[in-house]
């Protein structure tokens, strides 16, 4: 399967309108592909984007990459409307590797004659509606992508020294209709997160017809949320605050029966000052990387201020809301509480929910009976074991049973697999070996050229050797060298 014609000066590329129909390459499972990306989020997107412009002086990798969705969907259940990126627009798929690349999302506006009405909005953070546009169009225009297929196994083939990638066709609604078999020397893997659901709620989670809901499918069942009588919000970051926003808006002043709880001990803001930035850097990534295990597995929970704070306009505008509806005496009928956990849930008589709390601070126990209950409880990296259980035996293991991540972001494999320069690359489920910039879109870029710099033993993509003011951690002493004793004997001589 071959790419497209690269874009060079000479030639610039202009990608076709996102309505018209894609030239998909047909698969040739005898001619091994250079990489296979299993899963189409923002993450392997931007590698597919990178390789497909790869400069005129490297080889054109044979790329091909699987999705078992229809097509290009971003966390649609949170796209609430005015909702922006915690991260500026340059944290596109490639601007921070290759500014001039022309799947950047200053290319996506210069598609759609947007570039002035941008240019005058003066927005660094982007709509999150326009950011999952972007990467809609490049999805719907950028050759190699093969959506409607689920990946169903991955193997080592010993006689061809290549990766067997098993996978089925589906149609629109899921139905098999085809089954296939792709050969690579390289894998990417970048399956994603799945929503987090406690333990204590996902019988409740899990029964149709109770109304508890986790934030990723949010505006899908936003009426009906609307319509309850209470409704309770549970998760202190950016997604629960900004659901709790949008349903306190939504409710009538002096009835707004809402509550919102925490786990963490205050609705905290997220750390956004610039050199707390810093840790999202690739300089903090390699720190974090060499750091020994014990300590990265210690320093983790430290940090969740770093990305699961909320953004201080947020609380500014939930402030400002709740202060609204004060101008005429009395106080909106919401209660607001930190420092809560659900120990169990229940069913209440046939409709209503019954949440049994404690409070860890003062020790103390409560029921809470509300009508609906939005879990945003974020989400968790994917397990990759059942993907990769044909190369388990090849899989080197930290003493947590984690797989071990290199600083190229590879696997860490026996030798029979790695010693053939066959390689299997992670978006997104290092951050036990790479830190808390892991799921951040600020880093895609970054961690796709590196990938594509390791992948063709070149430098594509020239990569900054510092990005960070701040010196994360000392260089050790260096042992001073000792004078030979004859030098000491003569110096002793002369005096």
């Amino acid at each position: 399967m071959t790419t497209a014609p690269r874009p060079t000066p000479e030639t610039p590329h202009h990608p076709t309108p996102a309505h018209s129909p894609r030239p998909t390459p047909p698969h040739d499972t005898d001619t091994p592909h250079d990489l296979v990306g299993i899963g189409i989020g923002p993450f392997n997107l931007s590698l597919a984007a990178l390789a497909h412009t790869l400069p005129a002086t490297t080889p054109p990798l044979r790329t091909a990459f699987y999705e078992q969705q229809a097509a290009f969907h971003w966390h649609p259940g949170q796209l609430i409307e005015g909702s922006t990126l915690q991260v500026p627009f340059l944290a596109d798929l490639v601007t921070l590797a290759d500014p001039a690349n022309p799947w950047s999302f200053l290319s996506y506006l210069r598609t759609r004659d947007r570039l002035y009405p941008f240019y005058f909005a003066e927005r660094f953070h982007i709509q999150r509606a326009e950011y999952d546009a972007y990467c809609r169009w490049v999805s719907d225009n950028l050759p190699g992508l093969h959506f409607g297929h689920q990946v169903d196994a991955v193997r080592w083939n010993t006689e061809r020294h290549l990766f067997e990638v098993d996978y089925t066709q589906t149609d629109h609604e899921g139905e098999a209709e085809a089954l296939g078999r792709a050969y690579t020397r390289n894998l990417a893997l970048g399956i994603g997160t799945a929503p987090y659901v406690p333990e204590p709620l996902r019988p409740l989670a899990e029964a149709p017809t109770v109304p508890v809901v986790h934030s990723a499918d949010y505006l899908a069942h936003r009426e009906r949320l609307l319509a309850a009588g209470h409704i309770t919000v549970i998760g202190s970051g950016q997604s629960g605050a900004e659901i709790y926003l949008d349903l306190l808006r939504h409710r009538p002043p002096g009835h707004e029966k809402i509550t919102w709880l925490a786990r963490t001990p205050a609705f905290a803001p997220m750390e956004y000052s610039k050199l707390g930035l810093e840790h999202f850097t690739p300089d903090y990534t390699r720190y974090f990387h060499h750091l020994p295990e014990t300590t990265r597995d210690a320093l983790l929970p430290q940090q969740w201020q770093l990305h699961k704070g909320i953004d201080t306009d947020t609380l500014t505008a939930i402030h400002e809301e709740l202060y609204r509806r004060t101008l005429h005496g009395g106080w909106p009928d919401t209660t607001l509480t930190p420092g809560v956990t659900v120990r169990t849930a229940g069913r209440v008589a046939t409709s209503r929910i019954e949440l049994h709390l404690e409070h860890r601070q003062q020790g103390t126990r409560s029921r809470l009976a509300t009508d609906a209950v939005v879990l945003a409880t974020g989400y968790r990296e994917r397990p990759l074991d059942q993907l990769l259980a044909g190369l388990d035996p090849y899989l080197h293991r930290d003493t947590a049973h984690r797989p071990r991540i290199d600083e190229h972001y590879r696997l860490t494999l026996d030798p029979a697999i790695s010693d053939t320069g066959s390689h299997v690359y992670v978006q997104n489920a290092e951050r036990h070996t790479h830190g808390v910039g892991a799921p951040d879109l600020g880093l895609a870029a970054w961690r796709s050229a590196t990938i594509l710099n390791h992948l063709t033993r070149a430098t594509p993509y020239p990569l900054p050797s510092r990005t960070a003011f701040t010196t994360f951690g000392l260089t050790p002493d260096q042992p001073r060298p000792q004078p030979h004793p004859a030098t000491v004997i003569r110096l002793t001589e002369q005096r």
